[in-house]
């Protein structure tokens, strides 16, 4: 089984659980302290922040090379994902903290002697995160922090840093006011769903932001029909 077809599978055949901002945050954090055999802090803090600041699958993030990211530009390149190829534009915020790790990763490379990589994630010993290293150690995080059951497949996994970037992004638009429809086009080709209707499932994620949705809905549909 391919990792593609794997993601394809978790993402369709899962209820997602959306984390709220202050779990991410407690996740994030959990990362940045983590410190084992293979696996280190600084790497793994960088690595939940692509995945929440672009709501990259986790197979993306974990094969991203160097040559991926242009932080000059701030954008971070997927390749070949999907059968296609997408740019992300990212924050600055998550460059700074992406430029913080990549000297990190260099102390790493220069300590390990194996001077170079094209991976972007690389473990202690220089060789590149693969990704299911990269899930075992996010599901460790999250049992440790309640979010899922110490044993069995129930409760949160790493594929929700996704989901909740899609219902947090949409829902930061509907408290500005956006029409949040009329932004799923926009949200679907950064997500790098093959159309709109594999993103319009996150309106119904949480109540809040249907309501808002709902709320705007009614306010453009009033307004149109108060025209002359």
């Amino acid at each position: 089984v391919t990792e593609s077809k794997v993601e394809d599978q978790a993402e369709s055949v899962f209820v997602p659980y959306i984390f709220s901002r202050e779990e991410v945050l407690a996740l994030i954090e959990a990362a940045s302290r983590h410190e084992g055999r293979s696996m280190w802090g600084a790497m793994l803090r960088a690595l939940t922040l692509v995945l929440y600041c672009t709501g990259m699958r986790l197979g993306e993030a974990t094969r991203l090379r160097m040559a991926d990211i242009d932080l000059r530009r701030s954008i971070l390149t997927v390749q070949r994902s999907k059968g296609r190829s997408r740019i992300l534009p990212v924050r600055d915020d998550l460059v700074a903290e992406l430029s913080q790790y990549l000297r990190q990763r260099e102390q790493v490379l220069v300590v390990t002697g194996v001077g170079a990589s094209p991976a972007l994630f690389v473990r202690r010993d220089g060789s590149a995160l693969t990704l299911h290293a990269a899930s075992d150690v996010l599901r460790r995080l999250l049992r440790d922090l309640g979010l899922k059951p110490a044993r069995g497949r129930s409760g949160a996994r790493p594929y929700e840093f996704r989901h909740a970037f899609a219902v947090h992004r949409l829902t930061t638009w509907a408290v500005e006011g956006a029409d949040v429809h009329a932004q799923l086009p926009k949200l679907s080709a950064y997500l790098g769903h093959v159309n709109v209707l594999g993103t319009e499932v996150y309106l119904k994620a949480t109540p809040q932001l249907l309501e808002l949705a709902s709320r705007r809905f009614e306010q453009h549909a009033l307004g149109r029909r108060s025209e002359p």
